[in-house]
């Protein structure tokens, strides 16, 4: 007898995560219900991940398996989930992270009794033994919001400096037709580009406090840990959300918002620059450089006028002389 369409579709991607994989699915199983479809996305492993989803998808209530034949990453992966997923609303999570008991069930019922286009969560960050509550950045709780009011202003932290897309639910309409896909050609930061697309798509959306969403750090196998180039996908990642801001009607609302917060990874990514190997360092300072040159550059100079001393004066050294351009005289 087949099963009915589900209410909501987990997506979990996994890659080379054998050590952490089991408590992942023993947290899926925990959240089992007639309503939930859990979509395991294998992105090529080549440890005994494989073998751990095999043995997962006969175990768990309406867990089916997406095998990728090689690895294609983080973005793909999500999208291949999305694109087999079945239910009314879709919800991520990572391989390596896990669901506390019953935090499925009340997911659901938050979207569906706030009938919003997406709901954001707190969650809890991991390391070790140590666990520490992490709070989305909204300052009203379990009430109906625009989705474009939660962007700006360009000097507060706002939801789109939330990037953490499992902690949260999103109904299906929002992946309608190709919709709300993840950027396939980036490596890193496809989350953030992501979070900002939503936010500039979607009506309306909540924050509610759950606390059920437990996401690991440290792994040595994320990609949080990486010190190649693939780190540098922030910059084509924020250009992108950069066009997407200057196409849109209410660009000059948002731009400030947009060019601050990418001025922000480029100083921040520039003062770890030692963490990174040296060609990834050389082409972080260039690019940083040319992508800075490419922002508007009225917007730019109000920007780092309003910066922190620091950061401003770290930006003003990457920034490419103009002539043009007024410089300040010595005191």
């Amino acid at each position: 007898m087949p099963h009915p369409t589900p209410r909501l579709s987990v997506i979990v991607p996994f890659h080379n995560v054998q050590e952490f994989a089991p408590d992942t699915l023993r947290s899926l199983a925990r959240n089992a219900s007639p309503d939930t479809e859990f979509v395991l996305v294998d992105d090529c492993s080549t440890d005994d991940t494989g073998g751990i989803l095999d043995r997962a998808v006969a175990e768990i209530p309406r867990a089916r398996l997406v095998r990728h034949d090689t690895n294609q990453g983080i973005a793909r992966a999500r999208n291949s989930g999305i694109d087999a997923a079945e239910g009314a609303y879709l919800t991520f999570l990572d391989g390596d992270d896990w669901y506390g008991p019953g935090h499925l069930a009340e997911l659901l019922h938050r979207i569906e009794t706030l009938g919003v286009d997406f709901v954001r969560t707190d969650h809890v960050r991991v390391h070790g033994r140590k666990r520490e509550v992490k709070q989305a950045p909204a300052r009203v709780r379990d009430t109906v919001l625009r989705a474009r009011d939660a962007i700006a202003p360009a000097d507060m932290e706002t939801m789109v400096d939330y990037p953490f897309v499992w902690a949260g639910i999103y109904r299906r309409e929002l992946f309608a037709d190709g919709g709300m896909r993840f950027a396939p050609d980036l490596r890193t930061a496809e989350d953030r580009l992501w979070t900002w697309r939503l936010h500039l798509t979607a009506d309306t959306f909540a924050v509610t406090g759950l606390l059920g969403t437990f996401y690991r750090r440290g792994v040595t196998t994320s990609l949080t840990q990486i010190r190649d180039d693939r780190q540098l996908d922030f910059i084509p990642a924020h250009e992108e959300m950069l066009r997407a801001v200057l196409a849109d009607p209410e660009a000059d609302r948002f731009l400030p918002k947009a060019v601050r917060t990418f001025c922000a990874l480029i100083a921040f990514h520039a003062n770890n620059a030692e963490r990174y190997e040296p060609a990834a360092a050389r082409r972080l300072r260039q690019a940083s450089a040319e992508a800075l040159e490419r922002m508007p550059q009225d917007v730019l100079d109000a920007v780092l006028a309003g910066m922190d001393d620091d950061r401003a004066r770290l930006l003003g050294r990457l920034r490419p002389r103009r002539a043009d351009r007024p410089t300040k005289k010595a005191a």
